[in-house]
């Protein structure tokens, strides 16, 4: 079993408050969060773009795994996941992570890519804990 952790903490409280967050790598370490991270485009980070990093990374590794598993042993995959916040009663939702890959693997068919790429989408940890509508658009080049 793999576990992995990060810690945040958040001085004040509501719009005023100021946060930071690390993680256990240390690839993160006291970056400034807060409502004007999340809602203003102020320098630091926000919990969506977070989760965008993961939902990204996962879901590439996830396929480049499985593209391996079929015999293909060479390729460039570049992906980009945008998380969307949207309002939900007095509070925000998640609601959909939308992925975007652009994919050169020599040798693959289009038909055959695209299966694989769809059951990465699917079985990736970090699909698998999403609730949100997850959405993926692949080229091949």
């Amino acid at each position: 079993m793999t576990k992995r952790s990060a810690t945040a903490q958040y001085q004040g409280l509501g719009k005023p408050g100021k946060g930071s967050v690390s993680t256990q790598s240390g690839v993160l370490s006291d970056q400034p969060y807060g409502f004007n991270t999340r809602f203003e485009d102020q320098p630091g980070t926000n919990p969506e773009e977070l989760v965008a990093a993961a939902h990204a990374s996962c879901f590439t590794m996830a396929l480049a795994f499985a593209l391996a598993s079929e015999g293909y042993n060479d390729g460039t995959l570049d992906t980009k996941a945008v998380v969307t916040l949207d309002k939900d009663g007095d509070g925000f939702k998640v609601t959909r992570s939308d992925l975007t890959l652009t994919a050169e693997v020599p040798g693959i068919g289009a038909d055959d890519f695209d299966r694989i790429a769809n059951e990465a989408k699917k079985n990736c940890p970090i699909s698998k804990l999403l609730t949100a509508e997850i959405t993926l658009e692949h080229s091949l080049r």
